[in-house]
């Protein structure tokens, strides 16, 4: 996850410092360059935030099982879904033992 943030922000800048290169001797001039690094900055760090965002919003293990018990559009208390989960989790357990 830490390579994709750094290729988040150095692809953009790269291609826009190339285009300004590239633009800059095309018309001869000297200030392309610097617009487009700035700008290739910019596209930069809204890709590293788009990215960043949609990793907090993925679920862990136990924010989807806490999701997946919503009953009349309220959640359970944490508490509470600890304590159901680890009765689960026990039932399993003693389930298995007595199958052996």
């Amino acid at each position: 996850m830490v390579l994709q943030f750094g290729i988040n922000m150095i692809v953009p800048i790269l291609l826009c410092t190339f285009a300004g290169i590239f633009l800059d001797r095309l018309f001869s001039t000297s200030f392309i360059v610097i617009i487009l690094f700035f700008l290739g900055a910019l596209a930069g760090f809204r890709n590293i935030y788009v990215f960043a965002k949609s990793e907090n919003r993925k679920t862990t293990h136990l924010g989807s099982d806490v999701d997946e018990a919503v009953s009349g559009h309220e959640k359970e208390d944490f508490v509470q879904s600890m304590d159901r989960v680890y009765r689960e989790n026990m039932n399993e357990q003693t389930e298995d033992h007595s199958e052996r």
